[in-house]
């Protein structure tokens, strides 16, 4: 007998429907760690045509830079993630997986803080 067992997280694109949309390209970029819990992820914004903006429990935003030559159009309608032994997402260890089929690994991960004034 053989017993297997898989999951998949399904992360799915962030609505913002009380408000006007936020710009993030404008957004400065700060360094930050390689890892984060998988556990934090609430949705997802495209913003810039190589990376995909996370938005985590709590309302921070994560960059997550994509390997060169991997579009983020692709992932419009969201991703999945197979969740590792650690439950952390990290940069230049993991793959995204396109629901339109696609899957690029991430490259580095950046906070994002709103432009100065």
């Amino acid at each position: 007998m053989i017993i297997e067992r898989r999951t998949v997280i399904r992360i799915s694109p962030h609505e913002e429907r009380t408000r006007a949309p936020l710009n993030f390209r404008d957004w400065r970029e700060v360094t930050t760690t390689k890892c984060f819990p998988v556990a934090m992820l609430a949705g997802i914004v495209i913003s810039t045509p190589d990376s995909i903006d996370m938005v985590l429990r709590g309302g921070r935003l994560i960059r997550a830079r994509l390997e060169k030559g991997c579009p983020s159009i692709d992932f419009y309608s969201g991703f999945y993630l197979k969740p590792t032994s650690d439950g952390l997402l990290c940069e230049d260890r993991d793959t995204i997986h396109s629901r339109a089929g696609g899957a690029c690994e991430v490259d580095k991960f950046r906070i994002l803080l709103p432009p100065r004034r």
